[in-house]
């Protein structure tokens, strides 16, 4: 057969991933901070986008209407009079705007007075009440002195404060006690390779590579700087910085160092072990164990804190008064982006070149096709979230114990969308319940096997069941794994014994043995 060249017409179907559905599936998995770091760097790019709290967002079309975020209703957002053009968020919030307008902590003091009479009378008393405050600050005043103020609560000082950190401490530690400049950029260095509980992170060997100096004498210049407050800083490990702090109090003695360099034991609850250690007996470990609980094993810790952040909730979970259960967006989270399509009209017939028409041309695309993907954005999430609250139920209203095992196909086949839909929603999304805040991950929990071959309980439930039973051992009848798999295959889960030992550790519960010994000592 001989090979030759020919064209042939196919027909063919494909899935082609277009910018914008890159788009939406990215937008689809960010969490709320990433989300509006997204829509902030959209704002700064797109001139035709605009904030939602913006009031200069002026209608463009025939019909009167900024292309906007929808409502979750699937209701079209209707103009107002005027030029003001509600967004998405609003409109979810518009009921409780209602209600809030009547409160007096919302009330819109500057439009309290309207006339002139109103305002020569507030302007009068304004004079009035700082006359009033000058003679009492002054102790001019009827009342003899200052009554209501004091000097410190003026002072511009007592408003401006910012915490010491842990470097700035030892810096200042560091300038005052080392002399040669040798030793202070040894001295620099070692701060540097700190961490946040104030240990010694990094290889002194390597330092000295890189420093050019001999090893010794950055072992001497560590020497020094564990001198420095608080004690116990620049240590290598737990056993360093406990001797520090115990050689700062005197109490270092070979005993107590042979403790020290034994805490695995001691978290163990070996007793025994360790009184053949040490030589000594139990009232002696017992005194030594005080005092080594009343040292600070993160001596740095106290300086540096991180800021916690609180978790922001994308969902709003709770029961209405007829049993039924409400499911909101949070709607403070809601991106409010408006497009300002009148702006695109008196600015598009200016242009000077067909890149310039383009441009514009494209970028009120990307902004029509940015409102668009938010709003099906939201939508999908609210979707999902009411599904797994009528999958869930049982949870919201019983708690833990009554969780079901339930997988993301499960949810992907009742909303009508693709399973990996479903997983991107799930991701880095809360949901605020009565029963606390929770990721959605947290619903879908593995199926184990009920004991009498059909009924199935969820992996978390059985998870809480074991803490339960543990938490309610008592101190001289405790449940080994053994005896936990019993007395959960009497209540129903077949189970194995490996897989309640992988809970319990997962649960951070010690074994058997050990929390034997542990209630043993507290007994004692």
């Amino acid at each position: 057969m001989a090979i030759t060249q020919r064209m042939d017409l196919r027909q063919a179907q494909s899935l082609v991933m277009t910018p914008q559905l890159q788009q939406a599936i990215k937008l689809l998995e960010l969490s709320n901070q990433e989300l509006a770091a997204y829509v902030e760097q959209e704002l700064e790019q797109n001139p035709l986008l605009e904030r939602g709290e913006d009031e200069r967002a002026i209608l463009g079309d025939e019909s009167g209407r900024l292309a906007s975020m929808e409502a979750l209703t699937n209701e079209p957002a209707e103009a107002p009079a005027g030029d003001r053009v509600l967004d998405s968020s609003e409109y979810v919030q518009s009921e409780s705007m209602a209600d809030d307008r009547q409160s007096p902590l919302d009330t819109d003091y500057d439009n309290l007075y309207n006339t002139a009479e109103d305002r020569s009378a507030e302007r009068g008393s304004d004079v009035a009440a700082e006359s009033g405050f000058a003679e009492n600050w002054s102790g001019s005043g009827s009342g003899g002195g200052r009554n209501d103020f004091t000097d410190s609560e003026f002072g511009l000082e007592q408003t401006l404060t910012k915490a010491e950190t842990l470097r700035e401490h030892l810096e200042r530690q560091l300038y005052l006690d080392l002399q040669d400049p040798t030793e202070r950029l040894i001295g620099l260095q070692l701060i540097d390779m700190l961490d946040e509980a104030g240990y010694l992170a990094g290889d002194l060997g390597g330092l000295a590579e890189r420093l050019g100096c001999p090893l010794p004498q950055v072992e001497r210049v560590l020497v020094k700087l564990q001198q420095f407050d608080p004690t116990g800083v620049f240590a290598r490990s737990l056993s360093e910085c406990l001797a520090l702090q115990l050689k700062e109090r005197n109490r270092l003695d070979p005993a107590m160092q042979a403790l020290l360099d034994n805490l695995e034991l001691l978290a163990k609850h070996d007793r025994h072990q360790l009184m053949k250690l040490c030589g000594i007996d139990a009232e002696d470990l017992a005194d030594m164990v005080a005092e080594i609980r009343a040292l600070n094993p993160k001596p740095g810790a106290s300086f540096e804190q991180a800021d916690v952040q609180a978790v922001v909730p994308d969902i709003m979970v709770w029961r209405r008064p007829d049993g039924s259960w409400s499911v909101e967006l949070n709607a403070e989270q809601l991106p409010r982006l408006l497009v300002n399509q009148q702006y695109h009209a008196r600015v598009l017939p200016k242009t000077q070149s067909k890149a310039e028409k383009d441009y514009l041309n494209e970028r009120l695309a990307t902004a029509n096709w940015l409102v668009k993907t938010l709003h099906q954005r939201a939508t999908t999430i609210l979707k999902v979230a009411s599904e797994i609250v009528r999958q869930q139920e049982a949870f919201f209203l019983h708690g833990v114990q009554h969780l079901k095992p339930l997988i993301r196909r499960d949810i992907a086949e009742a909303i009508g969308m693709h399973e990996s839909t479903v997983s991107r929603v799930t991701t880095n999304k809360f949901m605020a319940t009565q029963r606390g805040v929770f990721e959605l991950r947290y619903f879908f929990t593995a199926a184990i096997q009920g004991a009498d071959g059909q009924a199935a309980h969820s992996a978390e439930a059985v998870r809480q069941r074991i803490k339960e039973l543990i938490d309610a051992e008592a101190a001289n009848d405790i449940l080994s794994d053994d005896r936990l798999v019993t007395i959960l295959q009497s209540q129903g889960v077949d189970i194995a014994r490996r897989t309640v030992a992988k809970y319990r550790e997962s649960l951070r519960i010690s074994s058997s043995v050990q929390r034997r010994r542990e209630k043993a000592l507290r007994s004692a």
